[in-house]
């Protein structure tokens, strides 16, 4: 009966997990579609209508379009076809799949969107308001595992037989590609687009690490205990003691090891001055968290 009722409980179990994964997968795909959504927004509403292009391939099919006449949402796809291939092979089925999602509704999006007038025929506000809804877009699709541009697949290929890192690569394309749009629509367009590329990027990156700026905070003290004590008892936060060496001295030391937000690091660092002014402290950028008990505990 025992082994029977196990069984039975390993299985509510596996079907939990079948579950939760069926419902991650249903939030990863429903922000995919969203965020490219909002790309296709961004350029037959703001961009596209005033000659502001964006960068990578978004960018050359905006060019390519507007000196052919070629639908944009078909270059959209055609152009970035290539490194859906090129992206199963290199980062992983996936990856490849989330990609071909986003770039195929981000195409027929393009496409509806099309005759709708755009919003605003003013440049600044186009760069503005559509670099803050591209980067949005782009933002949601790489945070749940999906690409809306060959750019960065090509960079990792480059990345391999040039001195280059990844950021560096895609940095070189995107200049090049921004700079042909002065020859194109002209300088000023080009420097709007530059515009909108930048906030674009800035957008980017607080989708994906998000507005609670998470640190990771690394203290080499002479009082582990006492300070670790503090920590937990004045910020509310959980500590973890690792042991480490000196290189120099040999000597063993307790390397304590905590997670706070952005909003609690300067009464961190007054903790650590209180109990050990001689502290060594370092502090870095998280960009996500998960598991453990990082759950902030009542403080008194």
């Amino acid at each position: 009966m025992i082994a029977v009722a196990e069984k039975r409980n390993e299985g509510i179990k596996e079907e939990d997990r079948k579950k939760l994964a069926w419902l991650k997968s249903l939030k990863r795909i429903t922000f995919i579609l969203l965020g490219a959504i909002l790309v296709a927004v961004a350029l037959e509403i703001f961009l596209v209508p005033n000659d502001v292009i964006d960068g990578g391939i978004v960018g050359v099919s905006i060019i390519v379009s507007h000196l052919s006449g070629l639908n944009l949402g078909v270059l959209l796809f055609v152009l970035n076809l290539p490194f859906f291939f090129i992206g199963y092979k290199q980062i992983g089925k996936t990856f490849a799949l989330s990609t071909l999602l986003g770039v195929i509704v981000m195409s027929v999006g393009t496409n509806l969107l099309h005759s709708v007038p755009g919003l605003t025929d003013d440049p600044l506000l186009a760069a503005v308001f559509g670099g803050i809804i591209l980067g949005i877009g782009v933002g949601l699709v790489i945070r749940n595992g999906g690409s809306l541009d060959g750019t960065e697949i090509l960079a990792i290929l480059f990345n391999k037989k040039l001195p280059l890192s990844v950021g560096q690569t895609v940095m070189i394309f995107n200049l090049f590609i921004l700079g042909s749009a002065g020859f194109v629509f002209g300088w000023d367009r080009a420097m709007y687009s530059l515009m909108a590329y930048f906030i674009a990027f800035k957008m980017i990156d607080v989708v994906i690490e998000g507005f609670d700026e998470t640190k990771s905070v690394w203290i080499i003290s002479d009082k582990p205990e006492e300070l670790g004590n503090c920590i937990l008892q004045r910020l509310g936060r959980g500590v973890t003691y690792l042991n480490g060496e000196g290189a120099y001295t040999g000597d063993s030391k307790k390397v304590i090891f905590c997670v706070v937000t952005r909003l609690e690091e300067a009464k961190l660092k007054l903790i650590v001055e209180d109990v050990d002014p001689q502290a060594f402290l370092a502090i870095g950028h998280i960009h996500d968290v998960q598991g453990g008990r990082f759950k902030k505990k009542d403080i008194h």
